[in-house]
């Protein structure tokens, strides 16, 4: 693979291990996060340079990858005072992996066009084992040569990396992503609440129902530690329900009903009061303790 120069802007849980494989496939990334000393620490633990800024980062990049918090986080970092586009050069392309409105990405992608530059929204799955083990699933919007150029580059940290369509529909993609995984996780709550109960062997049970209509990657790998009362996986349900609420305005502006979903975001509510706020989203069977302790 050709080396080029990446800037990734953003180290949080996805972002740190997703820049460190794009230098392991040896391109040449800098660096930039907020918090100066996790720039440092991605430095000691990879081959790359940090930057103060994103403007500085970006300045020489082909690449330019951003993985952040939400949708004020992306406009500050690309729009904001030093950033992305005040220096990005003419022909680079701006890739954004972070969960964010498709309103977002298509106001970005519209500015970066206007400064020569090409932008993909590009969501992942995967959860933070996803981005150490290199194996996300990329969800993009954009244009198809665009697309075409960026996928190399991308599969360094992807298993699946797929154009959905225009700008904002991997987005759109990344909301259905997490709408089904609200009602897995619900379901699955109220399965192994009951198997419990009944004194059934979950371990047993997860092997049968995974070979049938119910298997899925939820049942697989969180079954068990649901069960055991293990909920530190990394997606925690304050990025849920940051995520859900992405999706109730998009359905809004639909004209669509999320019955189900807006349930299971009533019930991370209820978790979060209770302090579960960093706990992993399969904390969602606690809402069944007697003692809501």
């Amino acid at each position: 693979m050709t080396s080029y120069r990446i800037a990734f802007i953003g180290l949080g849980t996805m972002g740190f291990p997703m820049a460190g494989h794009l230098a392991n496939a040896g391109h040449q990334v800098t660096v930039y996060n907020r918090t100066t000393a996790k720039a440092q620490q991605w430095v000691e633990t990879y081959k790359g340079h940090y930057a103060e800024t994103p403007a500085a980062a970006v300045e020489d990049a082909d690449f330019i990858f951003s993985c952040v918090g939400n949708d004020d986080d992306l406009r500050e970092v690309y729009c904001g005072q030093d950033g992305i586009l005040s220096t990005a050069k003419a022909g680079a392309i701006l890739i954004d992996n972070t969960t964010a409105s498709a309103e977002v990405a298509r106001d970005i992608s519209a500015k970066a066009v206007g400064l020569g530059l090409d932008f993909l929204d590009a969501p992942v799955s995967g959860g933070e084992a996803g981005a150490v083990n290199g194996c996300l699933t990329v969800m993009v919007g954009g244009n198809q040569a665009v697309f075409d150029k960026a996928k190399p580059v991308i599969d360094c940290f992807a298993k699946a990396t797929t154009l959905m369509g225009d700008i904002g529909y991997g987005q759109i993609t990344k909301m259905a992503n997490q709408i089904c995984i609200a009602g897995i996780l619900q379901g699955l709550s109220e399965a192994i609440t009951l198997a419990k109960s009944a004194g059934l062997d979950i371990e047993k049970m997860t092997d049968v129902l995974k070979h049938g209509a119910a298997g899925s990657w939820q049942l697989e790998n969180r079954a068990g530690t649901m069960a055991e009362g293990k909920f530190d996986f990394g997606f925690a349900i304050d990025w849920m329900r940051k995520d859900l609420g992405i999706c109730f305005e998009a359905a809004e502006k639909l004209g669509v009903e999320l019955p189900l979903a807006r349930q299971v975001d009533e019930k991370y509510a209820e978790l979060q009061q209770r302090g579960y706020n960093r706990a992993d989203t399969s904390v969602l069977i606690k809402q069944f303790d007697q003692d809501k302790a």
